[in-house]
């Protein structure tokens, strides 16, 4: 590694994020204290291993290849991605690489900085009361925002890597892997998704699901969800269908009580409260609801004047 990488590092410092450089084998050559904070390695224990031991970032061989290839070109590559610290705890980051070049042009090196998602948008999302999260462009989590810690359960440590859909209702999963699909390929939505999510104690409440696509924001480089609960709203609403439903079991209850009663008077020349008397008394002797008798003699199932069908 150059003296120049070296001489920066007063720089690197002052950046106020992670800095770490590797060799093109991928093996560390500097570490700055934002690094140790970040992960907590020191700068001596990092030295000389294979940062991917160190921080174990969920990237697949694409995407290392796509790196590679925007480096070497002398572009830059930037993205959120989930990392682990020293201690097993998760870190989701956003990342950017460049190369670093030797004096004759050739690729020598890989420089990367790194800020904790959290660092970034927390003092946003800290004073937001809907619960958000933030999600890398595969929709694995990269965020959790304090009102989803407080509605859901959720944490960063916990949830950070897990597919969104894996906190969805499993009846609903599907419908929310689509509508992730849709925002990240721009299809214009407009509207929320109206799903169950999955609290810690793996009971669920329904919540409007809203979806930002802010990949191409330098700020943010994710997806960012806002979770709205309606659980209340629901619940209100299918009592209220509950409701509705129970009224029209009752009037058709009724209505077809009436139309009994008027067969029964028709065919035996008797009263229609008397017509009703009869009614009532054959569904005690055989052990009817009056509801249920009234719909067969309607429906030709109980003769007139009224006895049993024989059963087949």
């Amino acid at each position: 590694m150059p003296d120049a990488l070296f001489a920066a590092a007063p720089l690197m410092e002052s950046l106020g994020q992670a800095v770490i450089a590797t060799d093109l084998e991928g093996c560390v050559r500097y570490w700055n204290a934002a690094a140790e904070r970040m992960y907590g390695w020191t700068a001596e224990e990092a030295i000389g291993r294979p940062a991917v031991e160190l921080n174990q970032p969920s990237v697949s061989k694409a995407l290392c290849d796509e790196i590679f290839r925007t480096v070497r070109s002398g572009g830059q590559w930037s993205g959120g991605l989930s990392l682990l610290r020293k201690d097993g705890s998760g870190v989701s980051a956003m990342v950017t690489d460049a190369g670093i070049f030797g004096e004759d042009g050739r690729l020598i090196g890989i420089v990367t900085l790194s800020i904790g998602v959290g660092s970034a948008l927390r003092p946003i999302l800290a004073h937001l009361s809907d619960a958000w999260v933030v999600l890398d462009s595969a929709g694995r989590v990269n965020h959790v925002s304090p009102a989803a810690s407080e509605t859901f359960g959720w944490t960063d440590e916990a949830a950070s890597g897990e597919p969104l859909w894996e906190l969805v209702h499993p009846d609903d999963r599907l419908d929310a892997m689509e509508h992730y699909r849709d925002v990240v390929v721009g299809v214009p939505s407009g509207t929320a998704l109206e799903c169950r999510v999955l609290q810690t104690d793996g009971s669920s409440r329904w919540v409007d699901l809203w979806l930002s696509n802010m990949l191409a924001d330098p700020a943010v480089r994710g997806v960012v969800c806002n979770l709205r609960d309606i659980t209340e709203r629901i619940d209100e609403v299918q009592q209220r269908t509950a409701l509705i439903e129970q009224l029209h079991t009752a009037l058709r209850s009724r209505v077809e009580i009436e139309q009994a009663k008027g067969m029964i008077a028709a065919r035996t020349g008797i009263a229609i409260d008397k017509a009703f008397l009869v009614l009532r008394r054959f569904a005690r002797d055989n052990n009817l609801k009056l509801h249920d008798l009234a719909r067969s003699v309607v429906t030709g199932e109980v003769e007139l004047p009224l006895s049993r069908q024989p059963r087949d």
